[in-house]
């Protein structure tokens, strides 16, 4: 806030003022030339542009009685309006401290509502919550609180081991899951290959006895074609050749083969 006694002067954009005539609100004024009575006037001036304040860390107390640190930072400024621009002269004397009074007030507030869980995941909540809480506070003071931020939530050292060692333990847990599902993923890969290997090896089988079963079949069908005459000569063949496995001997004649047979050494009587 800054006071103007001089005939001239300029409001700048971001500045708003009143004109006082003998203590007196008189007139609001904006940004431009403006002129004044001096001694009879005085004039004075308000930055409406956003303030930046900050929570120092302070101790709160949650629902489960656990103490923790805790800071913040808020944005305020002077409304825009004569009326806002006149209750922050007329209705609060020093209207940044009382915002900050306000805002640690209604911090402890708020984090007393909650659990210490709950507040380490609460923490927009809890900003949204006091950022409308405040801002209709200061309603009367012609103030606009713009946003609140939490900074730093900060559990006691003890609390902080048993919080890491409880995330620790997770994550082990998770590892070993993680592990396992791996394994046994694995386990399903190699039993899907041994039956993909068993159904290739089955199928080669077949293809296999199909083929034989097929090339039977063509043998068949050539020998009932081409040697359905000769039955009884391919018969006489087979006698030989099973003769001819036994060492036994067989008689030549001039018109072919004759199935009589001479087991074993028998003398050949010679011709006189």
């Amino acid at each position: 806030m800054r006071r103007v006694i001089g005939l001239i002067y300029v409001v700048k954009q971001f500045e708003r003022g009143i004109v006082e005539f003998f203590g007196k609100y008189k007139r609001f004024v904006g940004p431009g030339l403006h002129f004044q009575i001096p001694i009879v006037e005085l004039t004075r001036i308000r930055d409406i542009r956003e303030h930046t304040m900050d929570i120092e860390p302070q101790p709160v107390i949650t629902k489960d009685n656990v103490e923790i640190q805790v800071d913040g930072l808020i944005w305020v400024r002077p409304g825009l309006e004569a009326e806002d621009i006149q209750k922050t002269f007329y209705n609060i004397d020093n209207w940044k401290n009382a915002v900050m009074e306000l805002a640690r007030t209604n911090l402890r507030q708020e984090f007393g509502e909650l659990t210490l869980d709950e507040s380490l995941i609460a923490r927009d909540r809890i900003s949204a919550n006091l950022q409308k809480v405040l801002d209709e506070l200061t309603n009367e003071w012609g103030l606009k609180v713009c946003k609140v931020e939490i900074k730093l939530i900060d559990p006691p050292n003890d609390i902080k081991v048993a919080m890491h060692k409880q995330k620790t333990a997770e994550q082990e847990r998770r590892s070993m899951k993680l592990l396992a599902t791996g394994r046994y993923e694995a386990a399903e890969q190699e039993k899907l290959a041994a039956i993909q290997l068993a159904e290739g090896e089955k199928e080669a089988i077949i293809k296999v006895a199909e083929g034989r079963a097929k090339a039977i079949q063509l043998v068949n069908q050539a020998a009932e074609k081409y040697f359905k005459g000769n039955a009884k000569e391919l018969k006489q063949l087979e006698i030989t050749e099973n003769s001819l496995k036994d060492n036994s001997k067989i008689i030549m004649t001039e018109k072919g083969i004759s199935p009589t047979l001479l087991i074993g050494e028998l003398p050949i009587k010679k011709q006189k």
